[in-house]
């Protein structure tokens, strides 16, 4: 189990409000700051940071959901705070039940939501 992780962003309050608006309906919230440095809190644990560097190697990092409207919301959200669309919500051919939306921030890196539909499951 990953108790946290930290994605490098070039541009520290972009990328911080872009986070803040793209994660809130998925349940987190920006509850530490450290300098360049913010942390997200899902509820539980302070499990997603970002923090200012001068070069950044673009990744992919999925967050998930607990319904469908949740993917939905977030997608929408992140498109709102900046986001460009790299993959709408819908099911995908990955596993049954995948259901996910891709957006891309400022830095390129590959943000998902996902949520897992049991209904769909083998």
């Amino acid at each position: 189990m990953i108790a946290h992780t930290s994605l490098a962003v070039r541009h520290y309050q972009k990328a911080k409000s872009f986070y803040i608006a793209a994660l809130a309906p998925l349940g987190y919230r920006n509850n530490m700051e450290y300098g360049t440095a913010a942390g997200f809190n899902d509820g539980k644990n302070t499990d997603f940071w970002i923090h200012q560097e001068a070069s950044v190697n673009p990744t992919h990092l999925a967050f998930e959901a607990r319904s469908r409207q949740q993917v939905e919301a977030f997608y929408r959200a992140a498109l709102a705070a900046g986001a460009t669309d790299n993959g709408g919500p819908g099911y995908r051919d990955y596993s049954p039940g995948y259901f996910a939306a891709f957006v891309l921030d400022a830095d390129g890196n590959n943000i998902e939501a996902v949520w897992y539909d049991e209904s769909k499951t083998e």
